[in-house]
């Protein structure tokens, strides 16, 4: 019984099936037989896909766009890069989603992207031409034999006399116009504008236009090579302009000059030190500094480079130590007898009053000088590591931070900051506390001085001097006192590390 009801049902849906076959079909079966009309596969629906700018960071909502590695036209894979954004963060490169062609770029290199906003259109049928209905077989007949006739036609037009009056130039005029006339500039290639970042970044050093360089690279790219040919032949040709003249007419004397002001706009990294430092001033800062006794950490660095620099260097391992992995080691220990140190401040959206967020890893920002500005790159977790592998993590970011390729991930989750502005100069100073922080020390530079040892004999010591900027809303002078008076006893008794090994 059940297989003879199915099989009612199915003729039921064979026979409407045919109906409406028919009916779509119309009247003219009425003359003609006709076969019935089965489902047929109808165009794919919103072929063009958006590509969405994701979220890179945390609260981030713009970003600017450095340059763009495809155009219009350009096939695109699955993964393949598409363009370069650079938020106060970091800078990174965001892939296809899709494969097919790019269709439409939403922006242009130097413009703010907002996030969650489209920012390339993609095809992904994949055809880079069909922008128009393609022809029927009777368009393609019909245009077929008369375009070899336009072109001919074209061809063998005749140019224009030239008209013979007095004014016509004479033979000698005419070569010496030729001689005279500039070469016609070589065209460019697709890809003349974009470029790696370590390249702009060289750009930038030099004051350079990449527009101005003709690049050798694929499809005209630049590369690091045409810069500097761009600059040699730049100079060798100010410097002759220059020679003859400097010879020629004397500099006036006695003559006052006059004051001119040019307005530079600021560059990405700038302006994202303007926002985030206008917004931490906002914040109370109070400075306590300390002086702290470096000489048995000198003794202790020096003799364990000795020992690495006597073993195997394996990969990702430092070749030798600085003093900044041990001042990084000294604060996470500090901060697990002070936790304030390590919270943040916010404001509850419910009550609209303030609390305090306590975090349990101690993830240390180190403040960075690179050719990009100043950047916070971030040592996650310093708690569980050791000194040699805060050293490692130390180099590596280094690295990455002057190549301008630091992930988002490198840049975010910081607690508290360590800026060491010793190794440049400066012996005392006042740090700015970063946004979402509550403090943050600034090391001095090292000074040999002369100092009384407990026997009353001048002996030699080096001293550094340590200034910490704290919040003033949550954390006391008495608070950030003891904390510092830690992490002076460890840096001035380095052996105290090895009972807190992790």
């Amino acid at each position: 019984m059940f297989l003879q009801r199915g099989s009612r049902v199915l003729r039921r849906q064979l026979q409407t099936s045919k109906v409406m076959g028919q009916m779509a079909v119309g009247r003219a079966s009425v003359t003609g037989p006709t076969t019935p009309r089965w489902f047929s596969e109808s165009r794919i629906l919103c072929a063009v896909k958006p590509v969405l700018l994701a979220d890179i960071g945390e609260g981030i909502v713009e970003c600017e766009v450095i340059q763009w590695f495809v155009e219009p036209g350009a096939r695109v894979e699955e993964f393949s890069p598409l363009c370069e954004v650079q938020s106060d963060k970091a800078s990174v490169e965001i892939t296809s989603r899709f494969t097919g062609t790019v269709k439409k770029l939403y922006y242009d290199a130097g413009e703010m992207a907002r996030v969650g906003r489209p920012f390339v259109d993609i095809d992904i049928e994949g055809d880079a031409e069909p922008e128009a209905p393609a022809p029927s077989h009777e368009q393609q007949s019909a245009s077929t034999p008369s375009t070899p006739s336009s072109t001919p036609s074209s061809s063998s037009s005749s140019p224009p006399a030239v008209p013979q009056n007095s004014t016509a130039p004479t033979p000698s005029s005419t070569s010496a116009s030729v001689d005279d006339a500039a070469p016609a500039p070589k065209p460019k290639g697709k890809m003349a504008s974009l470029a790696t970042p370590a390249v702009r970044h060289l750009s930038k050093e030099f004051n350079i236009d990449i527009n101005d360089i003709d690049g050798t690279g694929r499809d005209g790219r630049v590369l690091k090579e045409d810069i500097y040919r761009f600059v040699k032949g730049r100079d060798e040709g100010s410097a002759e302009s220059t020679s003859p003249a400097s010879s020629a007419a004397p500099l006036p004397t006695g003559t006052p000059g006059v004051q001119t002001e040019t307005k530079t706009p600021l560059s990405h990294t700038q302006q994202m030190m303007f926002k985030s430092m206008t917004r931490s001033l906002n914040i109370p800062h109070f400075l306590y500094t300390d002086e702290i006794n470096f000489t048995d950490l000198v003794a202790l660095r020096t003799r364990l480079n000795k020992v690495l620099s006597q073993t195997t260097v394996q990969e990702g391992q430092p070749d030798k130590l600085s003093y900044l992995p041990f001042i990084i080691k000294a604060v996470s220990m500090a901060l697990y007898q002070f936790p304030i140190l390590n919270a943040r401040v916010e404001m509850d959206s419910s009550s609209n009053k303030p609390h305090v967020v306590m975090r349990s890893q101690h993830n240390i920002g180190v403040a960075m000088d690179t050719p990009q500005g100043l950047l916070v790159p971030v040592i996650k977790d310093v708690g569980s590591r050791n000194i040699v592998s805060i050293a490692a993590e130390l180099v590596r970011l280094q690295k990455l931070a002057h190549q301008g390729k630091l992930s988002p991930n490198d840049m975010s989750g910081g607690t508290i900051t360590v800026s060491n502005i010793g190794n440049i100069g400066g012996t005392y100073l006042s740090p700015v506390i970063v946004e979402k922080e509550v403090s943050i020390l600034g090391i001095g530079r090292m000074r040999t001085v002369p100092a009384f040892d407990e026997n009353d004999n001048v002996v030699k010591k080096h001293v550094t001097n340590f200034s910490w900027s704290a919040d003033h809303r949550v954390v006391d002078g008495a608070t950030m006192a003891r904390a510092a008076e830690v992490v002076r006893r460890v840096v001035e008794e380095p052996d105290i590390m090895i009972m807190h090994l992790r």
